[in-house]
């Protein structure tokens, strides 16, 4: 795993969209992307380089971690307008590449399972995004999640509907109880993970997935587990910490012909 500071939220958005973009001109069959706040720097470096440096997304397949069950796909706060609004209508990804679960089928089930197939058929994803929720949630892999899990429904927990309410004018009862979501092992599959987290309400799990246990009691935690984590975060994300030095004693002495 490598740990990257930044000097703020946006160098940190900025170093995440390059990754991003480098994989896409290594020539990626597919990428991961998330929803929330934590990727939109992201996002933004993304369409920059596509507007300003000719990255092109064309044939790129992208796949969504996770959908709300029972908001209509037009909902200004489904994820598939959401990502559609926020990053791939301004970039020239086809409609038909960008996939995520399907929150309003009349059989969920099914559908989790047709989603993995549908990853596993257009894979291997070569990077995906990741955020990080403030109990240590990765997707919508809550706290207990089995660190071996595919794609399913998952019950949000009070904390994450809260933290989620703002996206809803604050109105609680607006936010899903409900969610389709990647899990972890699904997640654990694609070459490289990519998390940003910024900002003081994300320090304790970022400190939890990075330097605490392995634990489904902080889904995060499984990054350790993987052979390719890159994870960038600001100084206030990275606040609790025990190792802070000699993080950025590895980037300041990071090889020349070592990427990201």
């Amino acid at each position: 795993m490598e740990l990257v500071i930044t000097d703020s939220a946006a160098e940190a958005g900025v170093l995440a969209g390059r990754i991003m973009a480098d994989h896409v001109r290594r020539g990626a069959r597919a990428i991961g992307l998330a929803t929330g706040s934590s990727p939109l720097g992201a996002y933004r470096e993304l369409i920059r380089q596509y507007r300003e440096e000719g990255l092109s997304f064309a044939g790129v397949q992208a796949f969504l971690l996770d959908e709300y069950l029972g908001l209509p796909p037009d909902h200004p706060q489904s994820y598939r307008r959401f990502i559609r609004d926020e990053f791939t209508a301004h970039v020239d990804f086809a409609d038909s590449d960008v996939h995520s679960p399907d929150g309003n089928a009349a059989d969920i089930p099914a559908a989790a399972a047709d989603y993995e197939q549908l990853i596993a058929a257009n894979g291997p994803i070569a990077v995906q995004i990741l955020g990080i929720g403030t109990n240590g949630h990765l997707g919508f892999n809550e706290p207990g999640s089995s660190l071996r899990s595919r794609t399913r429904v998952k019950t949000l927990t009070p904390k994450t509907r809260a933290d989620n309410a703002r996206f809803f004018a604050g109105d609680l009862a607006q936010v899903p109880t409900h969610v389709l979501t990647q899990g972890l092992g699904t997640i654990s599959d694609a070459g490289h993970l990519l998390m940003i987290a910024t900002g003081t309400g994300k320090a304790e799990a970022v400190a939890s997935a990075v330097e605490g246990p392995v634990s489904a009691f902080c889904p995060a935690s499984i990054l350790q587990m993987h052979p390719h984590v890159t994870v960038i975060v600001d100084p206030a994300a990275a606040a609790n910490l025990r190792a802070v030095d000699y993080y950025r004693f590895a980037i300041a002495n990071k090889p020349a012909w070592q990427s990201y």
